[in-house]
């Protein structure tokens, strides 16, 4: 696949403001494409792509069907998905043809999973076969997996070959990646058994072997292994690229930093996302959109709120007899869910990154108890003195003592056992773990002021 991104120099941290949107705007209404087109071509992808996010879906449709404009494929792949999948409703068989060619292979599939099936066959069939299987093998794996962030792009020779041949190879051969750090030294099975760092080629000798220059501590990953371990994989060994076999162990691809640095970032703002009820959101997308993302967390969360109202119904009497406790319930309750949801989202991350394990799971249990405990006892003093000072009532003070310590135990305990537990059933721990942890938290913290309240009245 020709599937190869070209370098070239550009403008870079273009800054752009209201008055030259207005005049972008202008020019696609006066159907100026020469002016888009040698504008687009003076800014970095990135900054190209930022003008077309802030277009209006009117404008964006406009822009695309002006005569001879032709979206530059590394802009393109520059857009966030929704604007992506907006676009291409607008271009013609052929155009998405002409922006698959001149990407790479992982790029590429990215932007065919945002065309509709019926569209996708009549696309994959206008490539070359050679790319079609490249893209529709790519496309048969996981979305989540290495097979899909990987390049097929890559450089590789046999273990035999010496320095000399090779550079020659990677002169004559105009197939090979315009650039690339390493080398894939492979066996006779295709099996990948070393690398070589292309400036270590060019400082040794013509007649020296590749196999007595080559790093054999390669790391193989797995075509189906899922991209956050990637990740992972990346970070703690600090890789630049890292080969991708099959499950015969053949290379098939390899998988680069930059790569990598857009999953990290894609699976932390995911995350973080999730952990808010959000889900997959850009600021691009419509009102309606965002409301139906929204929504089905927000039902879950009224009826998790009445749950909890339930259980304050329970201590009406209790209520009654000493009215001033319904003033103080939001403060234990609320500093019951915040304490929970800081240890969620310490919890969510050390499993993000694989450093909760069997071994130190038992320690970090018995750590957040503690923390629970040191907290409580501290906010426990703070809040009784302040409820003394304004109530002058020794034994309310006593009661949120007790329940805020009560409540700050339960919420850093529930907030590693409930992230945790849904990991272990297969369920995304960053999805459904706050509105579990919110819930328990409200309802300990309502039924451990209200009950302690209850045993002194």
């Amino acid at each position: 696949m020709t599937l190869i991104k070209k370098i070239k120099d550009k403008k870079v941290n273009f800054e752009f403001n209201k008055e030259y949107i207005k005049v972008v705007t202008d020019k696609i209404a006066s159907n100026d494409a020469l002016f888009i087109t040698n504008s687009f071509k003076e800014m970095h992808p990135a900054d190209a792509a930022d003008i077309i996010e802030h277009l209006s879906e009117n404008d964006r449709e406009n822009l695309i069907k002006l005569n001879n404009f032709k979206i530059n494929p590394e802009v393109f792949i520059e857009l966030n998905e929704s604007v992506q999948s907006e676009i291409i409703k607008f271009l013609s068989s052929e155009a998405i043809v002409r922006i698959l060619k001149n990407l790479e292979s992982d790029d590429a599939i990215s932007i065919l999973e945002n065309v509709e099936e019926k569209d996708k066959n009549s696309i994959l069939s206008s490539l070359p076969p050679k790319d079609r299987f490249a893209l529709l093998e790519g496309l048969s794996y996981p979305e989540d997996s290495a097979a899909r962030i990987m390049q097929r792009e890559f450089t590789a020779i046999p273990s035999n070959w010496s320095v000399g041949q090779t550079i020659d190879y990677l002169r004559e051969n105009k197939d090979l990646p315009e650039q690339f750090l390493e080398i894939y030294i492979v066996d006779e099975s295709f099996k990948p058994v070393g690398t070589v760092p292309s400036s270590k080629v060019l400082r040794t000798p013509r007649e020296a072997k590749m196999s007595s220059i080559m790093d054999d501590s390669t790391f193989l990953i797995p075509v189906d292994m899922d991209r956050e371990e990637v990740g992972n994989l990346f970070e703690n060994y600090n890789l630049n690229s890292a080969c991708v076999v099959d499950k015969t162990n053949k290379l098939v691809g390899m998988i680069t930093s930059d790569d990598v640095l857009t999953v990290l970032k894609e699976e932390a703002e995911e995350d973080a996302l999730r952990l808010a009820g959000v889900g997959d959101e850009e600021i691009t997308d419509g009102v309606i959109t965002k409301t139906k993302r929204r929504f089905n967390w927000l039902l879950l969360n009224l009826f998790t709120a009445f749950l909890a109202t339930y259980c304050i119904s329970l201590f009406g009497a209790t209520i009654e007899q000493m009215v001033v406790l319904a003033f103080l319930m939001p403060i234990v309750a609320s500093m019951g869910g915040n304490a929970g949801m800081q240890t969620l989202a310490v919890t969510v991350r050390t499993l993000a990154t694989n450093d909760l394990t069997k071994n130190n799971f038992n320690q970090n249990i018995l750590k957040e108890f503690n923390i629970g405990v040191l907290n409580g006892i501290i906010f426990s003093i703070i809040s009784s003195f302040i409820v003394q000072l304004w109530f002058q009532d020794i034994q309310l003070s006593l009661i949120i003592s007790i329940s805020m310590i009560l409540t700050m135990i339960v919420a850093g305990l529930f907030g590693i056992l409930v992230p945790v537990t849904l990991k272990k059933i297969n369920i995304d721990p960053a999805i459904a773990s706050s509105v579990f942890v919110t819930t328990i938290t409200d309802v300990i913290g309502f039924v451990s002021f209200l009950g302690v309240g209850a045993y002194f009245l």
